[in-house]
This record gives C-alpha cells, sequence and structure tokens, in this order.
C-alpha cells in the first residue's frame, strides 16, 4: 500500500516461528501436512514442533551444536517440521 506508514496494525514480519503459531490459532484444524496416510493439522504441527524443541532445549543443545535428523527420503514434512524446530530453539 503505496503512501501507508508501517505500523503494528498494518505491518508484522512473518518469520517461520510466527508463521507456524499464526497457522496454529487461524487454521488450527485445517491440514498442514498430508504425507500418504500421514495427516496432522496445524495445531498438531506447532504442538510436535513444540515439544522436539523443549526437549533439545533440555538437553542443553544450544547455538552452534551440530543436531542431524533421520527421516524417511524425500520426506519433505520432516525437512519442514525440522526447520521451525531449529528456530524455535533458536539454534538457527
Amino acid at each position: 500500500m503505496e503512501g501507508t506508514m508501517k505500523s503494528t496494525a498494518n505491518y508484522v514480519p512473518l518469520t517461520p516461528i510466527s508463521f507456524l503459531d499464526r497457522s496454529a490459532v487461524v487454521y488450527a484444524d485445517r491440514t498442514s501436512v498430508v504425507y500418504g496416510p500421514v495427516t496432522y493439522t496445524w495445531r498438531q504441527t506447532r504442538d510436535r514442533c513444540v515439544r522436539v524443541a523443549s526437549a533439545l532445549s533440555q538437553l542443553g543443545i544450544s547455538s552452534g551444536d551440530v543436531v542431524r535428523t533421520f527421516s524417511l527420503p524425500l520426506c519433505a514434512y520432516a525437512s519442514l517440521e525440522t526447520l521451525f524446530v531449529l528456530r524455535r530453539s533458536f539454534l538457527i
């Protein structure tokens, strides 16, 4: 919107975490992932990411540490979930 001043009412930067949190609220029961017979809602996706991020934090994992994930080949969902988890943990 040309000529409009940025304010909290009309502009909020979109980050992976703000996207996930907002999607979990606005689209809580809508499908976020379909991978074969497995489906997750946005609420479930956010909850899974929060649980894993919390577990990493409790294990003492911090910025600069190496974290490895194991997932099925070509599973885009695992990559997306890993991004959200590491961002939530402030590891990347």
